[in-house]
């Protein structure tokens, strides 16, 4: 159900793997929706720069903006907000990792692609992301 907000908000996000090979998701304060670390570019940050500094504020993980590799682009349904879409440019960050919740984040879920999907998850994950990383490789 992407575009059907009326408000449009610009984040960033970033696709975190551990050593099982899970996908790292968070779930902020006061919200019941699970997505990827990120968020909103400051003044003046590239999608790239404000993914990394996102990661770092929320879960710290180190990573910097030009060691993010470029997933893709897309609109949705924003998670935890009414009428509004978002506008999500997606990274992948390399390596294997841990990591810890803080800021405005209150819990963390790895998320294992071999098993059933919860049905908390925000609209950007379950209709761009998952597709895009469990599509066969070319």
């Amino acid at each position: 159900m992407s575009g059907t907000g009326t408000d449009l908000i610009i984040v960033s996000a970033v696709c975190v793997y551990n050593h099982e090979g899970h996908l790292l998701t968070v779930r902020k304060r006061g919200t019941d929706k699970f997505m990827h670390p990120g968020g909103k570019p400051e003044a003046g940050e590239t999608p790239a720069e404000a993914a990394s500094r996102e990661l770092l504020e929320e879960v710290g993980i180190e990573v910097a903006p030009q060691d993010l590799e470029p997933l893709g682009v897309w609109l949705a349904a924003a998670a935890n907000e009414a009428a509004t879409n978002i506008e999500a440019t997606v990274f992948t960050a390399p390596g294997i990792w841990e990591a810890h919740p803080s800021a405005e984040i209150a819990e963390i879920r790895w998320l294992d692609f071999t098993a059933p999907l919860p049905d908390d998850l925000a609209p950007l994950l379950t209709e761009h992301v998952l597709p895009a990383l469990t599509a066969p490789k070319r």
